[in-house]
Parts: structure tokens; C-alpha cells; sequence
């Protein structure tokens, strides 16, 4: 998923308390970041899509999507919410949610999103590291499959070691 998520696109403490306000919020970082154009033209993309069907799934999970006129690039943004919110699964609430934005027309972009995130999302581990996890920059890192980006507390310089004390072994050479 290279870039298709930073750690701007990340929201760890979502407060939204709607599939709708989830979804502005997490729309809203796709404005900041220039993936998306027109805030309400791609929210009333992804309410339609919505409408059509319910995107939460089993596990609390919630991933509503959308191919968008008003999307620059394909683009994923997630948010955790600690309490909660009803995406019409039938086993409850959502606490992870993805929201997953295409461009008009890039059928491809958009499934293989959806398929990797679909993957990624069997794995129990996988889950529980989202449900976890303290920082943005680091979950994206997790979604994207890659290693972590640097945070400012993880891009220190390391202390020195001591300089070993001790003499090198003689060789054959330096004893003649």
C-alpha cells in the first residue's frame, strides 16, 4: 500500500460518534494532504456507497469506500475509536475504521485496496497491533506492510559504547 497512508492519514483517537462524522474527520486529513478536492462532494460519494450497503464487518470493523471525482489519488485513512460506532455489522460497533478513497474510474486501485486491507485484516495479530498502537507514524507504517517511519523520540542518536580497553591479539607477523 505505499503511500496510500501516512501518518496523517492516521487518527488514533477518533472521536466521532456517527459513520458520518467518522468519515468527515477522517476526510478531513485527505483534504490537509491534497488527496481529495472537495470535502462534501467525496462525503456524499461516500454516503451513497454507503447506502447501497453497509460497510462495517465483523470483528468491529468499518471500512466505508468510495470511487470519487473529487479524489486526487487513491488514498486510505484510518481511525480508532474507543468507543465505538455503528457501521451495520451484525455483531456491533467498529472501533477500527478505514476509510478508503479512489478516483472516478480507477476500479483497479480501488479493489486492490480493499483486497490487500481484506488480507491484512484475517490476521488477528494484525488487528491487535492497530488496537494498540500509540503512534501514527508507526501505524501506518503497519498498514502499509513496511517498517516503521521514524518518530522525533525514535530518531536520536544512539549513546556511544565504551572503546574496548583491551590489546588486540599479537599476530605471527608483529611477533617477529
Amino acid at each position: 500500500m505505499s503511500e496510500m497512508i501516512t501518518a496523517d492519514l492516521v487518527d488514533l483517537d477518533l472521536s466521532a460518534s456517527t459513520k458520518e462524522a467518522a468519515a468527515r474527520a477522517l476526510a478531513e486529513r485527505m483534504i490537509a494532504q491534497g488527496r481529495v478536492t472537495d470535502l462534501d462532494g467525496f462525503l456524499a460519494d461516500v454516503a451513497a456507497r454507503e447506502a447501497q450497503m453497509p460497510t462495517g464487518l465483523d470483528g468491529g470493523i468499518g471500512i466505508p469506500h468510495c470511487r470519487s471525482e473529487h479524489v486526487t489519488e487513491p488514498t486510505l485513512a484510518f481511525g480508532r475509536s474507543a468507543d465505538g460506532i455503528d457501521f451495520g455489522a451484525p455483531d456491533g460497533p467498529a472501533d477500527l475504521i478505514f476509510l478508503i478513497a479512489a478516483p472516478a474510474g480507477a476500479d483497479d486501485a480501488h479493489l486492490t485496496i480493499l483486497s490487500s486491507l481484506a488480507r491484512q485484516l484475517m490476521d488477528e495479530d494484525f488487528k491487535a497491533a492497530l488496537r494498540t498502537a500509540t503512534d501514527a507514524g508507526a501505524t501506518a507504517a503497519l498498514i502499509r506492510g513496511d517498517e516503521p517511519e521514524p518518530t522525533p523520540e525514535s530518531t536520536t542518536e544512539p549513546e556511544p559504547t565504551p572503546e574496548s580497553t583491551t590489546e588486540p591479539e599479537p599476530t605471527p607477523e608483529s611477533t617477529t
